[in-house]
């Protein structure tokens, strides 16, 4: 199952909706001059999601080597795959 593939069948069990691939954005967050995150976020078109027609996914290592996902939809202030980024940063640092 290619990248792509996995990040739909997560965007269906998150968010209870298909999605089609549209494009692949890469990203590099900076915080206090220093890389945060860097990497790419690929740019999906939701199908009949009640709040937003875009969602964007990305895979990644987590400290103990394990692939984790996460998916952000399009909604304000999420307009763009950088401010994906920055929420989905924001809300680990919340945790």
């Amino acid at each position: 199952m290619s990248d792509i593939e996995v990040l739909r069948d997560a965007i269906a069990v998150m968010h209870g909706c298909d999605s089609s691939h549209l494009s692949t954005e890469p990203v590099t967050e900076l915080f206090e001059g220093e890389i945060a995150w860097t990497g790419d976020v690929e740019v999906f078109e939701l199908m009949n999601h009640a709040k937003a027609s875009k969602c964007y996914a990305w895979s990644y290592l987590d400290d103990s080597g394990e692939t984790q996902y996460t998916t952000v939809l399009e909604i304000p202030p999420v307009i763009s795959p950088e401010t994906a980024v920055k929420a989905a940063l924001l809300n680990a640092a919340k945790e």
